[in-house]
């Protein structure tokens, strides 16, 4: 029987940093997860597509969007062991498909489409994805995916349009962590 990661039994939080792609994910996380190393050393940067690919979660190829479909279920159940006992930031542009129990805080990174727009063509996206891909942002899809599947209260919707920005985020979510740990009781000294 596997065993299932609860907010009660994690000694870390586990983290999810989602959002369009091209709004800072991957630079926030692994930044985050450095910084948090100094103190917490326990902490693990997490790229879903780099273990999709590492561990053959992966279906057919989408000629449309010029990507593979991510096989969803061998995904969840090579990621299920390594949410316990906590400690993970986990980075991917989707949110609804992971278990609501495996995550304490949802941050949801936001970015002005004309950030967004120069990113994404500068990653030679070609008129489709880059168009679904303002769309999804325009209209909020991602947000809106996490604030139905999980807790309101533990989804935060962050600006990604600067290293300003980025720094502000990771502040922001640094002082997450000390407050959980707080609750928890158990903030290394």
């Amino acid at each position: 029987m596997a065993t299932h990661t609860t907010p009660e039994t994690r000694t870390l939080p586990n983290i999810l940093i989602c959002g369009t792609p091209a709004t800072g994910k991957s630079t926030l996380s692994q930044t985050l997860q450095e910084q948090l190393s100094t103190s917490l050393p326990d902490f693990t940067y997490i790229n879903v597509g780099d273990v999709a690919k590492e561990f053959s979660c992966l279906d057919e190829w989408d000629e449309e969007f010029q990507c593979h479909v991510l096989n969803e279920d061998l995904l969840l159940d090579e990621l299920e062991p390594r949410m316990h006992p906590g400690g993970n930031i986990v980075d991917y542009h989707g949110c609804e498909f992971f278990p609501e129990r495996w995550f304490d805080l949802v941050v949801v990174l936001r970015c002005s489409t004309e950030i967004l727009f120069d990113r994404l063509k500068s990653r030679g996206y070609n008129e489709k994805k880059l168009s679904s891909n303002l769309d999804s942002e325009i209209f909020q899809t991602i947000l809106e995916e996490a604030q139905s599947s999980y807790k309101h209260e533990i989804v935060l919707h962050l600006d990604s349009n600067s290293v300003d920005d980025m720094q502000s985020n990771i502040d922001t979510i640094s002082s997450f962590v000390k407050n959980w740990l707080l609750l928890k009781g158990s903030l290394p000294s």
